[in-house]
């Protein structure tokens, strides 16, 4: 499963994600452990940064795979470490 958000702390988010992947069910991350960085982009307008999410949200996987391969070919996680 991918996950596309948007988020002013990207190091916050991820300890958000890692948590609800073990503790809530009802979250996105909860439901299907969602919590590891492959890919992310950065953007200093709120506006823009939104509308690139609505943008790739709108995409097929295969294109979104092909985007994360581009900086991330070996699908290594990117989060930082704790």
């Amino acid at each position: 499963m991918l996950y596309i958000g948007v988020s002013n702390s990207l190091k916050r988010r991820l300890q958000e994600h890692y948590l609800n992947a073990t503790t809530a069910r009802s979250s996105f991350a909860g439901k299907y452990n969602c919590y590891n960085l492959l890919y992310y982009e950065v953007y200093t307008s709120i506006s823009v940064a939104i509308a690139r999410e609505k943008e790739l949200k709108g995409w097929t996987r295969v294109k979104k795979l092909n985007l994360i391969a581009t900086i991330n070919p070996s699908f290594q996680f990117l989060d930082p470490p704790n």
